[in-house]
This record gives structure tokens, C-alpha cells and sequence, in this order.
């Protein structure tokens, strides 16, 4: 067999073997905010201190085998809508460092809808 053909052949073979499909949908997927917080170092009675919007980096992993399957950012609200196709996946929130820090959610996606998807990330304040 010509080397031509060999190269053609291990081409077809990595990159089926290396793209996995992407799930997506135009009517299901995930919605939600992003907020940060504490942001005082001391609450006190009288002076709330609600937490704050985060525009955040965030990234959905399949649930079976914890493959990417999008990564997306907030808007500068914390806000986010994405489009998915129904399945078991695990958002999972994206740090610059040890801080802000947000746990791994993980959540379903049911046909037609959208599922809110809230993430808080500790500040660290305290």
C-alpha cells in the first residue's frame, strides 16, 4: 500500500478517534447566574452585604467519562443561557487561582427545557 494511502487512512482513524460530538439542541440547556461573595470581612446587623455578580469562566463536562463538552463565559451580570441536549453533565466553574473558588455542580438536562444552574463562588473574605 502507498504511503499516500497509509497517511490518508491513520489521518481518518485519529481524527475519529480524537472528536467526540458535541451535544447541542435548540430548545434544552442550561440557564443561570453567577455570584460572588462574602464581600465584607465582617457582616454586621443593619449593613447587609449581599453577594455580587461574577463574570465567570465555566466549563460542561459529560457526566460519564468527564469529556469537555463547551466552555463559555458569563456576561459581565454573572448571567448565562447555553444550549444542550438533554443528558447527565457537571458544570464545572473555573478558577484564576486557590481564589474565588466555586464547587463542581453536577445536573440533567430534560428535552425542551432549560435547567437553572446557579453557581456561587466563596471569595474568600472572611
Amino acid at each position: 500500500m502507498p504511503a499516500r494511502s497509509l497517511f490518508s487512512i491513520a489521518l481518518l482513524l485519529i481524527s475519529a478517534c480524537s472528536s467526540a460530538p458535541v451535544p447541542t439542541s435548540t430548545d434544552s440547556g442550561i440557564i443561570g447566574n453567577v455570584t460572588i461573595g462574602p464581600m465584607c470581612p465582617v457582616v454586621q446587623v443593619g449593613r447587609p452585604c449581599p453577594d455580587k455578580p461574577y463574570q465567570a469562566n465555566l466549563t460542561v463536562l459529560l457526566s460519564t467519562d468527564r469529556s469537555t463538552v463547551l466552555r463559555f463565559q458569563t456576561d459581565s451580570n454573572g448571567n448565562y443561557r447555553t444550549f444542550l441536549a438533554p443528558g447527565e453533565y457537571i458544570l464545572m466553574p473555573e478558577s484564576p487561582g486557590l481564589m474565588p473558588h466555586a464547587a463542581e455542580i453536577p445536573f440533567i438536562v430534560h428535552a425542551h427545557q432549560f435547567t437553572r444552574v446557579d453557581v456561587v463562588y466563596d471569595s474568600g473574605i472572611r
